[in-house]
Order: structure tokens, then sequence, then C-alpha cells
């Protein structure tokens, strides 16, 4: 008798962000749950690949290929690139008080 095995695809939040709301939420909660750096740029890239990385790229100025790897594991975007890149998915940065 053969074992059976199963395999399991890689997970990406990509492909369950279908809305702006979705976006916003997502981003909230990473936001929220975590204070490294790295992890709001992650979820910037997986909310750019959710949609048309190409034509965000084109209104951010940048490369397809420079966004990508700006957004990813290892990306290290400025400031500059993070604000014009939530500008571009039509999200907005705001900052409250924490107290």
């Amino acid at each position: 008798m053969g074992t059976a095995t199963e395999g399991f695809s890689r997970y990406d939040a990509a492909d369950y962000l279908t809305d702006l709301g979705d976006a916003a939420a997502y981003l909230e909660a990473v936001l929220e749950e975590s204070d490294d750096p790295a992890m709001v740029t992650q979820a910037l890239g997986a909310i750019a690949r959710s949609g048309n990385l190409s034509e965000l790229a084109r209104r951010v100025g940048m490369s397809r290929e420079g966004l990508y790897k700006a957004l990813s594991v290892d990306g290290n975007p400025s400031f500059a690139t993070i604000v014009k890149v939530v500008n571009a998915l039509g999200l907005k940065l705001h900052f409250e008080s924490a107290g």
C-alpha cells in the first residue's frame, strides 16, 4: 500500500486582498501586531501584488522591478517611497496619539 502525500501551496496574502477596504484592514492589523518596519514593507508588497504592480510602479515613478524589490522581504524602502506607494494605492497614512 502506498502512502499518500499532501502538498500545500505557499500562502500569499496578495491572493486574498480583493479590495481597498481589505488592504487597509490588513495594513492596520500588521501595524497593530508588529513593531517591525519590515512587516509593514512586506504588507505593502502584498497589497501591491494583489493589483496591477506595473501600473502602481508607474504611478509611484519607479520601475516595476524596483518597486517589487523595495517591497520585498529584503527591501528597505525610504519613507518617501512608502508614502508614494500608500498614496498611489489610494490609502491614507495618518498618525494618532498612542496614549
